[in-house]
């Protein structure tokens, strides 16, 4: 257990009121999301000031904390704003504001002392002396610096009062905590105000001042070369060592990824931690646990920093996906359960009658199942349902709804 005696909280992206339902489903304690400015995602939806009310209200209704981040580094002329903005926050009650930026954690203590805050990984907190520093001047949780060990987040821990959050799964900025200038030179981008064009996954090849037009490759990759590539953030076999070194709460990165991911990463992660604290001393991640994470678009993963000692974890990924023989590709969302063996969902790829699928269900390994037929608004039989209807399939799996679906596709 953490030292609160709490159990430890699985904190999920919500990019979208959408992402927001999946994630609740799915068993997050705790959902980030923000407003349409002032977050490090401006490319993500977000959410006007009246879907973020209804969060709030919808997430507070099924017992789930709402973290709002406001963590740009902003500007001379963004200061009103910003205050305006905090304001309207105050009134909204989220559970924690999140910032990186002194001058804002200033002003939110005082405009919303009764919110409390929560220091972004942005600020690069590497230090228990750091922690300590934030913590005497009120904050309440940090979310330490993706360079950090498990043993050095263990000692700031012990040496402080606050909680501590960390990132268990996800995509790995390559920059000091993810405080990157490259977008900013390269596209006019800035990504400490949320406007990143994630040059660090472009293909590079090398050119020699006088020759030209010439380019070489800099890994044999017959794609490209991906100098600035991390592999993804993979910590579900080491969930253990997360709580015993006493962090409050896990992390998903991911704001800006599909309803599918955000789905499949809360399912895992939820079940990884509920099996921990059933049976500490024998942990092990089932195996329906690692197969769901392997059907993620991801780029090979890794244990980043935490662990310690292997460079091998932090090296550029060069190679992309392990291949596999099949894919899972996201084709529903399922919207009501319609009695025994009927499902009504809204397609968001073509599907065919006939076609295997995968329904991601609430609990429990996902099931698999076969399209038997499909059946229209109106009635009618249909041969295929297109992205964007609405229709109900026929099958044998009983769903319910923000259950996934998905199909699965053959590689030859």
């Amino acid at each position: 257990m953490t030292k609160t005696n709490k159990k430890t909280e699985l904190l999920a992206p919500a990019g979208n009121f959408e992402k927001l339902e999946i994630a609740v489903h799915y068993g997050a304690d705790a959902v980030y999301l923000a407003g349409k400015d002032f977050s490090l995602r401006n490319f993500s939806e977000n959410f006007t000031p009246d879907e973020m009310r209804q969060a709030v209200k919808f997430a507070h209704k099924h017992g789930v904390k709402v973290y709002v981040a406001c963590n740009i580094y902003p500007r001379n002329y963004e200061q009103k704003a910003i205050a305006d903005h905090l304001g309207m926050l105050g009134e909204m009650h989220p559970d924690a504001v999140i910032v990186a930026d002194p001058g804002i954690f200033m002003e939110a203590r005082k405009l919303i002392p009764q919110i409390p805050l929560h220091l972004s990984t942005q600020a690069n907190t590497t230090s228990y002396k750091s922690a300590q520093f934030w913590e005497s001047l009120g904050a309440k949780r940090v979310n330490v610096a993706r360079e950090l060990s498990l043993k050095e987040i263990k000692e700031i821990v012990d040496n402080c009062s606050l909680e501590t959050e960390a990132f268990v799964h996800g995509a790995l900025c390559i920059s000091y905590s993810g405080r990157c200038l490259l977008s900013t030179f390269m596209a006019k981008r800035d990504s400490n105000r949320g406007m990143c064009c994630h040059p660090c996954r472009f293909r590079y090849t090398l050119m020699e001042e006088k020759r030209p037009g010439q380019y070489f490759p800099i890994a044999e990759d017959d794609r490209g070369a991906y100098i600035f590539n991390s592999k993804d953030l993979c910590m579900i076999e080491h969930i253990p060592e997360m709580i015993e070194a006493g962090v409050t709460s896990l992390k998903i990165e991911g704001r800006m990824k599909g309803i599918n991911y955000v789905g499949s990463a809360v399912k895992v992660y939820r079940e990884a931690i509920d099996t921990y604290y059933k049976n500490p001393e024998h942990y092990k991640i089932k195996e329906h646990m690692a197969e769901e994470l392997a059907k993620m678009n991801y780029r090979g993963y890794c244990t980043g920093f935490y662990l310690g000692g292997d460079p091998d974890q932090v090296v550029p990924n060069y190679t992309g996906n392990n291949y596999q023989a099949a894919e899972h590709v996201f084709v529903a969302k399922v919207i009501e359960n319609a009695g025994p063996g009927r499902a009504i969902i809204n397609v968001r790829n073509k599907i065919f009658k006939g076609d295997e699928i995968e329904i991601l269900t609430k609990k429990g390994p996902v099931q698999t199942d076969k399209i038997d037929e499909i059946v229209s608004e109106d009635g009618e039989f249909l041969p295929f349902a297109q992205p964007n209807s609405t229709v109900t399939l026929l099958m044998n799996t009983e769903c319910s709804p923000n259950d996934l679906i998905r199909k699965i596709r053959y590689r030859v």
